[in-house]
């Protein structure tokens, strides 16, 4: 509710400035965009963070492989 209310009064501000039309159409804009902060951000942060854990999942990996092979020797290709 705060994300809404936070975007009506900015939109509403902003769209007044301009002086071509009253702060009512931008309130209504700002309100739907605060609403989808709202929910877009806490996604995009949890998807940030969990790339953030692979990635240090697979450098760890590889550096855990390459403490027990004794470097970075090149691996022998696979037969398929």
């Amino acid at each position: 509710m705060v994300g809404i209310k936070w975007g009506a009064l900015l939109g509403g501000a902003l769209d007044a400035s301009s002086g071509d039309d009253s702060a009512a159409d931008g309130a209504i804009k700002g309100a739907i965009v605060g609403g989808l902060i709202k929910v877009v951000a806490p996604i995009a942060f949890t998807y940030a963070v969990g790339w953030l854990v692979l990635k240090g999942i697979s450098e760890g990996a590889d550096r855990l492989g390459d403490a027990v092979t004794g470097g970075d020797e090149p691996r022998p290709a696979r037969d398929e």
